[in-house]
């Protein structure tokens, strides 16, 4: 077993074990298992977090996406073959939002330094279909500018958060309907996943949206019910897309630690920024004006190195990853794209190395893991 795996779900649940136990019991107890007062709670606590008056839970991060499009669709905003500006960089599950409304994306390099869509580069890729943006705040690090907004207000374009990534980060400047600044509460409308291993993660799939926009708020909750806003009234050819009790329970429960979560995240990412002193070794830069919440900490190698450093931190005890090893347009199912010359984006993919971050690892694990780091050579 390694001293340093990469992630340990049992470890960031075993703080608030005894709490999480408490709530499902009172689930079970109760009776009452879907649409209950920990769904409601929970709703509540994203309307607060992101400053915004609607959140709807559901089942996990991608229908959070594919139901904001379809809702689009629904309410006369998009149709069938419009565009969507999506970073290339991006995990699949940006992509298959898109193309499952039948959607078209449209790729757009990472920005190097900051890993996240080049915001230079989007005008050059509007067209007379293009009807909207997603920002992906990978990585946990907020993609968004007044330079963003400009274009979107320019064009007339939606702008979708995917926040998967970075639930409790701030951009550096205010968002497209107020001066709020934390993700989720930026765009027109946002996707949250809770997959276990996000920095709020569930016991299972969940997913929420946040919005500023009622009418879309009351689609996105009409098609996650079979379409149905109201019991038998089917307006849609909707889906089952709903969060369960249980789930909404056990996120409430660590939803109350999201600020003790981002801080030990963000002290880990400022230890590795110090500690780690490699040559071969591109750390992810730190933005001071931001609130970076760190669900991945990125480093950079020459690809040639890649795997001789993962090896050799395996051996040593610290288990790594690739944050994406495949991007979505050289995966089989997007061979229609994959002749795109998306350089920075397979430059990045083939030279990422995931370092372990969670806040189960103490200051004093990551000047460990930064020693071993060092220690990489060829």
């Amino acid at each position: 077993m390694k001293k340093y795996p990469f992630l340990s779900l049992k470890q960031l649940n075993e703080p608030y074990e005894q709490e999480i136990k408490r709530v499902l019991a009172e689930v079970v107890e109760s009776g009452w298992y879907l649409h209950g007062k920990y769904t409601e709670l929970l709703e509540d606590k994203l309307r607060q977090l992101c400053s915004v008056p609607y959140a709807v839970a559901c089942s996990n991060g991608l229908d959070a996406l594919r139901l904001i499009l379809r809702a689009y669709i629904e309410n006369g905003d998009m149709a069938e073959g419009d565009e969507v500006i999506v970073p290339a960089n991006t995990y699949v599950a940006s992509v298959l939002a898109i193309t499952d409304n039948r959607l078209k994306p449209v790729f757009v390099e990472p920005h190097l330094q900051t890993m996240n869509l080049d915001i230079n580069q989007i005008e050059m890729h509007i067209t007379p279909r293009t009807r909207a943006v997603m920002v992906v705040h990978l990585y946990g690090s907020p993609c968004w500018s007044e330079q963003l907004k400009a274009i979107t207000r320019k064009y007339n374009l939606k702008i979708v958060e995917d926040n998967a990534q970075a639930i409790g980060a701030q951009a550096d400047t205010g968002g497209l309907h107020s001066e709020n600044r934390v993700t989720g509460g930026l765009g027109d409308a946002a996707a949250f996943s809770f997959y276990p291993t996000k920095n709020i993660g569930a016991l299972g799939d969940a997913g929420a949206v946040t919005t500023f926009d009622e009418r879309l708020a009351s689609t996105v909750r009409a098609l996650a019910n079979y379409g149905a806003p109201r019991r038998y009234h089917n307006v849609f050819k909707g889906y089952n897309c709903r969060m369960d009790e249980l789930q909404a329970a056990v996120l409430c429960v660590k939803l109350n630690h999201l600020a003790t979560i981002t801080e030990k995240r963000r002290a880990n990412a400022a230890t590795y920024e110090r500690c780690i002193v490699n040559p071969y070794v591109t750390k992810p830069r730190i933005y001071p004006e931001q609130v970076q919440v760190w669900h991945q900490y990125e480093v950079r190698l020459p690809a040639a190195m890649r795997n001789e450093f993962r090896s050799f931190l395996e051996q040593h005890g610290v288990g790594t990853d690739i944050h994406y090893e495949t991007p979505p347009h050289r995966q089989p199912c997007y061979a229609e794209y994959a002749g795109q010359p998306l350089l920075a984006t397979d430059r990045m993919s083939s030279e990422l190395v995931s370092l372990p971050i969670s806040e189960a690892l103490t200051v004093n694990d990551i000047k460990e893991i930064s020693e071993i780091v060092n220690l990489f050579s060829l």
